[in-house]
C-alpha cells in the first residue's frame, strides 16, 4: 500500500466523488467518469463532486483550526455554476435548499450561525473521542443544517474525509467512505439521518453506527 499510496489516493478521490454524486442523484458509470463528465446537469454535478474530493487534501490543516473556512472553500468549489456568485461560500439566508435526498425542510436560516459555531467548537477542541464519532457528528450536523442552498451534501461527505485525515485515521486519504455510504443505500442514509435529527439517544446511536459501517466499508474498498 505504501508503494502505491499516490495511485490509491487518486483512485479514492475518483471513486469517492462518483459515489457522493450518486447519493445526490447524479449516478454515472465509472467508465464515463474516467473519460470526463459530459456537459449536462448530471455531468456538471459529478464534476463538482470531483472538484470537492480533489480539494480535500489541501484543506486538512485548515480544517484543524478553522472548519468554517474549509467549509466555505468547499462550497465555493462545489456550487460554482449552480449558485449565484455572491452566495458562494456563505450560509444561506432563507429556507430555500436543493434537497436531493428528500430530507425535508431545513432549520431556519437564523439558527445556522449558532449551530455552525457550536460545530466548529466540537471540531477544534481537544478530545479523546474516537475520530469516527467526530466524523459522524460533522457529517450529521452539516446534512441536518444544509447550510448552503446547493451542495451541502457534497460538503458534508467531504467533512468525513477531513476528520479522518486530520485525526490520523486516514492521513493519506486512501479510503472511500462515500462508497460505504452508497452501499448502505440512500433509504438507510435518510433514515439514519432522521434519527440524528430527532436528537434521541437511540437515533443518535444509530447514526453513529451507520457512519461506522460506511467508514469501515470504505476502508476495505481502498485495499
Amino acid at each position: 500500500m505504501r508503494a502505491r499510496a499516490a495511485e490509491v489516493a487518486a483512485e479514492s478521490r475518483i471513486l469517492g466523488a462518483r459515489d457522493s454524486a450518486a447519493l445526490e442523484g447524479a449516478d454515472i458509470a465509472l467508465e464515463l467518469l474516467r473519460s470526463g463528465p459530459e456537459d449536462s446537469p448530471l455531468g456538471r454535478s459529478v464534476a463538482a463532486a470531483l472538484l470537492v474530493t480533489a480539494e480535500v487534501p489541501s484543506l486538512v490543516d485548515v480544517w484543524q483550526h478553522s472548519p468554517a473556512q474549509a467549509l466555505a472553500r468547499l462550497h465555493v468549489i462545489a456550487a460554482a455554476g449552480f449558485d449565484d456568485p455572491e452566495l458562494l461560500g456563505r450560509p444561506r439566508h432563507d429556507g430555500e435548499v436543493i434537497d436531493p435526498l428528500h430530507i425535508g425542510s431545513p432549520p431556519p436560516a437564523n439558527e445556522l450561525a449558532g449551530r455552525l459555531d457550536a460545530l466548529a467548537q466540537v471540531l477544534t477542541r481537544p478530545t479523546q473521542a474516537p475520530a469516527v464519532l467526530v466524523a459522524a457528528i460533522a457529517h450529521g450536523e452539516l446534512l441536518a443544517l444544509r447550510p448552503f442552498r446547493w451542495g451541502s451534501g457534497l460538503v458534508a461527505r467531504a467533512s468525513v474525509r477531513l476528520v479522518l485525515a486530520g485525526r490520523g485515521v486516514d492521513p493519506d486519504l486512501l479510503s472511500v467512505p462515500e462508497a460505504g455510504m452508497l452501499s448502505l443505500g440512500r433509504t438507510s442514509y435518510v433514515a439514519a439521518l432522521r434519527g440524528y435529527q430527532s436528537g434521541s439517544a437511540d437515533g443518535m446511536s444509530e447514526w453513529v453506527r451507520w457512519n461506522c459501517s460506511a467508514i469501515g466499508f470504505g476502508a476495505q474498498r481502498s485495499r
